[in-house]
């Protein structure tokens, strides 16, 4: 009996999932707890893994937006293990004619066109990919029918173009290429040649996808943040000596110790707890007439995927210790890297930290994440001359940011929690005596 497949439940507030990619084909073997697709929501993506052996039998390609329960695939329950062993694929081979060979092979690989064109000039497969090369055209150069097409309507001279592929072979990019760099090598064309050949080149400089669904749920909140806040933003530079010797110090002991590594942002969330206790209404956020204040920190942290920005939150990170911190953070990063995150992970959020120094930001003002009042952006540890005890001197510094709803903080609240934030990691010991 075949096992259905079903875009599973992330949350009640999610009603339709995009079916991302396969990591499978139709007809593949799978095991049991093998991931077989993702899937994304506006909130979260996710792996979702075969419940049995079997043979996959896919009935949603890749890229649909499907309702949640949905059917996507079966799994016809089989003894994999005996179908993928060495030998039952070289008896099977054994049995198979070349030509039924040939054509299993074809069919095969047929499915993975329904992952769409691959990213590149006019969509064109790479040279070397499953499209077979056309007959010879009148220069005796071997052509795909797409290029040959290309060419006979542009009517060009293929001896003027260079091939970029395997021993000099001419692909659809490098036509492409001859007619955007050398228009005056062009024939005399018609003037609707002309014009077809404008809207060919145009075509293939422009390439539009639609927003995931992550993507516009960032959007979207993005845009409603600035709308609906009243947000400013106040700045404040840190001496990072005294923070980077300590990690120094004590970095390969805290590894052996926790089984996790020593960062920098352990440094600051345990610097924004205590900012937050300080200085609550940060802490707080405006729902109608009232302000709802948090007698705890859940402090979410900003990590950049390749889908976007997800920001998963460290619960009662009041009650954690650096290690616990940094664990927490491994475990985000890992479910993330595994496309486990849970919506779960990123709710409840009190007050947000970004680092946005690990792609090299100098300085930014950070937007306020809904409906929280206060974000902290990190930045780029930069060597800088600075005045110390009336000497100049090199530092390490980073200028840090707090992105603020005014409409709840007023700026002296602002400016006085940035100041101890500054104080906090440049005093690394004030945070251990909680003073």
């Amino acid at each position: 009996m075949s096992i259905e497949i079903k875009i599973p439940s992330v949350g009640e507030s999610v009603q339709e999932a995009v079916l991302a990619e396969w990591f499978k084909q139709d007809g593949d073997t799978v095991r049991k707890d093998e991931p077989l697709f993702v899937i994304e929501t506006d909130k979260v993506t996710l792996e979702v893994v075969a419940e049995v052996d079997g043979i996959l039998k896919i009935t949603v390609r890749a890229g649909e937006t499907v309702a949640i329960g949905t059917v996507v695939g079966t799994i016809e329950p089989s003894d994999a293990s005996e179908r993928s062993s060495p030998g039952a694929v070289a008896e099977a081979q054994k049995a198979v004619p070349p030509q039924a060979e040939a054509r299993s092979s074809a069919a095969h690989e047929k499915p993975q066109a329904q992952r769409g064109p691959q990213k590149g000039l006019g969509s064109e497969p790479a040279s070397g990919s499953s499209e077979k090369a056309g007959p010879a055209d009148s220069e005796g150069v071997v052509l795909a029918p797409s290029v040959r097409r290309l060419v006979a309507e542009k009517n060009l001279d293929v001896s003027r173009i260079n091939g970029s592929g395997p021993g000099g072979r001419i692909n659809k990019g490098d036509v492409l290429l001859y007619l955007e760099n050398a228009p005056a090598g062009l024939p005399d064309t018609t003037e609707g040649a002309r014009a077809q050949t404008d809207r060919s080149l145009s075509a293939a400089a422009e390439e539009r996808k639609p927003m995931s669904p992550i993507r516009r749920r960032i959007a979207e909140r993005l845009l409603a943040s600035k709308q609906n806040t009243a947000m400013l933003t106040t700045f404040n530079e840190i001496d990072m000596s005294r923070a980077m010797e300590i990690r120094a110090r004590y970095k390969e002991a805290f590894q052996k110790r926790h089984g996790v590594p020593l960062g920098f942002m352990s440094f600051f969330v345990k610097a924004c707890v205590q900012a937050l206790i300080e200085i609550p209404e940060i802490n707080a956020f405006i729902d109608g007439s009232d302000i709802i204040y948090h007698h705890y920190q859940h402090v979410g942290v900003a990590v950049g995927t390749e889908r976007g920005l997800v920001v998963p939150v460290i619960r009662h990170a009041e009650n954690l210790s650096y290690a616990g911190i940094e664990k927490a953070i491994v475990d985000y990063v890992a479910k993330i890297k595994d496309n486990r995150l849970e919506l779960a992970d990123l709710e409840g959020g009190t007050f947000t930290v970004s680092n946005g120094g690990v792609y090299g930001s100098l300085l930014s003002t950070p937007i306020l994440n809904m409906p929280q009042s206060g974000i902290l952006g990190m930045h780029k540890i930069e060597k800088r001359p600075v005045v110390v005890d009336e000497q100049i001197v090199i530092r390490p510094m980073m200028y840090v940011a707090l992105s603020y709803d005014h409409r709840i903080v007023d700026g002296k609240g602002a400016v006085t929690f940035l100041k101890r934030i500054k104080e906090s990691v440049e005093n690394p010991e004030r945070m251990a005596l909680e003073v």
